[in-house]
Parts: C-alpha cells; structure tokens; sequence
C-alpha cells in the first residue's frame, strides 16, 4: 500500500456504531400453530370462514398459484419491506396474525419477524412473552395480553396435503399442480 492510502485510510473518520438497538425478537421467540389447529378455528367459525380475531398472511410469490388458505391476505415477500407497517396498523384489532409460505422454513417465519420488529419499533412497551406478547405500563405491570403471531408449521404444501380439496378451507385449489408433490 502506498504512503498516500496508507495516511488516507486511516485518517479517515470512522462512524460511529448505530445507536438504534437491535432487535432482540429472533427465530427462536416464534410459535408455531399447526394446520389441524387452523383448520379448526376456521371450521367452528359460524361464518365459515377466517374468525374476525384470526388474520392468515400468505407471503409466498408466484408460487401462490393452484390454492390458498380460505380468507388469507396475500402479500408477497417481494412487497413485504413496505407493506408491514400497513399490516401492523390494519391487524391491529386481531388476536392472531398467521404467517405462512410453501413450507414456512424461510418466508413466513422471516416475515412474521419483520412483522414483530415493526410491532415493537412503533410500541417499544410491548414485551415477548411466550407465545403472544404483553404489554406493560410504566411500573412493569402487565396491562393486558396483546396479539399472537404464529407461523403455519409446514406452510401451504402441508396445508394442502390433507385440506386442499376441502371448499371450506382452501380456495383456488387445482389438484393438477399438487398431485406430484412440491
């Protein structure tokens, strides 16, 4: 190295680190629910669909072609980085917030924790807390259970397994794109 970049590198200022904090909500802090626990809220619903307290977000792609979850809100993982914060606001009101892609290893578990980040960049008194969250007043009293996000163990390609051909579970199904497997 030449005297020149040698003096140039290291007299230049260095930046300090970031002073906003980490995020500490890892992969380990999601729960998971299974398709015959879905599949049951969704049936014993009296409206045949989604309960009002229960929203399913497909993350998956192009690959959402052949079925979908009855009632579930597509947001692409493509648009997912500008569209969390619309899903905090507008999920704001339910109980549980499912994520899920084809298998749910990759999309929808890393969706459901930008979702959860989101979730507490804009209320910083929410505390994780098992399987939901808790919020907190100031004196670190617990004020009131908050939303569960869960992911959908298996995604859409365990879903559609046992529940594809069901009308009251699953829309848009066409065997033809499942029956030799993912």
């Amino acid at each position: 190295m030449d005297a020149y970049l040698r003096y140039t590198y290291q007299s230049t200022p260095r930046k300090p680190a970031s002073t906003t904090a980490m995020s500490n909500i890892t992969l380990a802090d999601l729960s998971y629910v299974t398709r015959d626990e879905l599949a049951k809220q969704i049936a014993e619903s009296p409206s045949g669909a989604l309960p009002d307290n229960v929203a399913v977000i497909d993350v998956r792609d192009s690959d959402r072609i052949g079925g979908h979850i009855k009632g579930s809100t597509w947001v692409p993982s493509s648009e997912l980085d500008y569209r969390v914060p619309e899903l905090v606001r507008t999920l704001k009101g339910k109980d549980t917030v499912v994520f899920h892609c084809a298998l749910s290893q990759q999309r929808g578990p890393s969706a459901a924790l930008k979702y959860l980040r989101e979730k507490r960049r804009l209320d910083p008194q929410l505390k994780m807390e098992g399987k939901g969250e808790v919020k907190e007043d100031g004196d670190g009293e617990k004020v009131g259970e908050e939303q569960k996000v869960v992911v959908l163990d298996g995604g859409f390609v365990k879903w559609q397994e046992k529940f594809g051909e069901s009308r009251v579970l699953t829309e848009g199904y066409q065997k033809d794109i499942w029956e030799f497997g993912y």
